[in-house]
C-alpha cells in the first residue's frame, strides 16, 4: 500500500546552518514546495541575505545551536513571524580534519557542541512545541555515523552520538504524532568536506540532492534516508562485520584515505572561520 503523502504547502520549517551548503539547499527545496521557511545561522546577516534570495516569506535569523538561549530565541522568532514550527531540520555542523593527537582541544569542543549538543538541544526545544499537534524533526547526520574515517575521528564520534541518541528517542516519540528522520549523506560538495577525497566507487553529491531528499522525506516520512541511495547497503554491510572485516572493507573502498590525504590548503579558510569565537 502506497504511503499517503503529506503536504508541505503552508507548513513552517526551521532550518539550522542554513546560510549556505546543505542548509540553504534544504530551505530552498522546502520553500519551493510551499513551506514558510526560517533560516538560522551563526552568520545572521548571511542567513537574512540567503532568505532574500529564496523569496516568499522566508526569513533569516542569527542562531548559535550550541546555546540553549539562542536556539530558543530562534524558534520563538520563527513562530512570531511565520507561525508554529511544523518541521525542524537540524543541519548545522562543523568538521576539523587532522590526526587525533594533534587536534586542538577547542576544535574538539566545537564539534561536540555544534554537531551533537546542537542537535540534542534542537530536539529538546522542538518536541514540546510539536507534542499534541504533530511535527517532523529531520536530523542531517552523515555516513560518518556508521563508518569513522581516520583523521575525522571526533567528527565521526559526534555523528555516532546523534544516531545513538535518536535510536533511544524514537520509541519515546511513538504515538506523539512527531516524526523523526535521519539523513545520511556521503561526501557532499560543501565547505565542510573541502579538500577531502572520495573513496573508491563513491562520488561527490551536490547539496541540492540532499535538499531534495529532505523535502521528499518531509512529504513521505522515513526513519532513515541515504544519499546516494545505495550508500545504505554498504554502510549496513560494514557495521555487520567484525573489526578486522571493517578494517579490510575500509581499505578496499579507500575510507582510510578520505581525510588522511586531504588537501589542507582547500580547508584553511573554512577551518579558520569555524575556529573563530
Amino acid at each position: 500500500m502506497a504511503r499517503r503523502e503529506r503536504q508541505i504547502q503552508g507548513r513552517v520549517a526551521a532550518v539550522t546552518g542554513a546560510a549556505r551548503g546543505i542548509g540553504l539547499a534544504t530551505a530552498t527545496a522546502l520553500a519551493r514546495a510551499g513551506a514558510r521557511v526560517s533560516l538560522g545561522d551563526l552568520n545572521g546577516d548571511l542567513a537574512a541575505e540567503s532568505a532574500e534570495h529564496i523569496g516568499g516569506r522566508a526569513i533569516g535569523l542569527p542562531l548559535d545551536v550550541s546555546e540553549r538561549e539562542s536556539f530558543e530565541s530562534f524558534l520563538d522568532a520563527t513562530e512570531r513571524e511565520l507561525g508554529p514550527v511544523d518541521i525542524l531540520v537540524n543541519n548545522a555542523g562543523v568538521m576539523f580534519v587532522g590526526s587525533f593527537d594533534d587536534e586542538d582541544d577547542k576544535a574538539t569542543r566545537k564539534m561536540i557542541d555544534v554537531n551533537l549538543i546542537g542537535t540534542i538541544l534542537g530536539m529538546k526545544l522542538a518536541i514540546p512545541r510539536m507534542r499534541g499537534r504533530g511535527g517532523h524533526i529531520v536530523n542531517v547526520v552523515s555516513a560518518g555515523a556508521w563508518v569513522a574515517a581516520p583523521h575525522e575521528s571526533t567528527y565521526s564520534g559526534t555523528k555516532h552520538g546523534v544516531k545513538g541518541v535518536c535510536e533511544g528517542l524514537r520509541p519515546e516519540l511513538r504515538g506523539s504524532g512527531i516524526d523523526l528522520s535521519l539523513i545520511f549523506p556521503g561526501l557532499v560538495r560543501t565547505e565542510l568536506a573541502a579538500g577531502t577525497k572520495a573513496g573508491r566507487g563513491s562520488s561527490w553529491v551536490e547539496p541540492e540532492e540532499i535538499g531534495d531528499a529532505i523535502a521528499a522525506c518531509v512529504r513521505s516520512p522515513r526513519a532513515e534516508v541515504f544519499v546516494p541511495r545505495n550508500l545504505g547497503f554498504l554502510l549496513r554491510l560494514y557495521v555487520s562485520m567484525p573489526p578486522r572485516g571493517r578494517m579490510a572493507m575500509g581499505k578496499l573502498f579507500g575510507v582510510d584515505k578520505v581525510a588522511t590525504e586531504a588537501d589542507h590548503s582547500q580547508r584553511d579558510d573554512y577551518e579558520r572561520r569555524m575556529a573563530a569565537p
